[in-house]
């Protein structure tokens, strides 16, 4: 499968987790529109390594083409943290103003 076909969904990907961010008040969809960006962006990053990896296959090197995928795996890791920390924090949002909409987090300055 060519590499534009990777490159355009992860631009849809990103485009649609941009707007997702940008528009919505409630936070959860927020965490959900930023999760799909960072998808977008190891579906790219995959992508672009198992090119590479195609690129210099006839040299035998075990290590050519897991660049990619393992900065996914940080990635991930990173993303989960942010999400249970995030959920934490909305967690608390909710108990405390019972509401997720992002509007509301003045009040939590008092």
């Amino acid at each position: 499968m060519p590499i534009n076909y990777y490159i355009f969904l992860s631009i849809a990907l990103f485009t649609i987790g941009i707007v997702g961010v940008l528009t919505r008040r409630n936070a959860i969809i927020i965490f959900m529109c930023v999760e799909l960006m960072l998808n977008a962006v190891n579906l790219l990053l995959v992508a672009f390594s198992k090119m590479h990896h195609l690129k210099y296959a006839a040299q035998y090197d075990p290590r050519i083409g897991t660049d990619g995928q393992i900065f996914v795996f940080f990635i991930m890791v990173v993303a989960a943290a942010e999400v249970s920390v995030g959920l934490a924090i909305i967690v608390m949002m909710y108990r405390n103003i019972h509401s997720v909409d992002v509007n509301f987090l003045n009040r939590l300055k008092h």
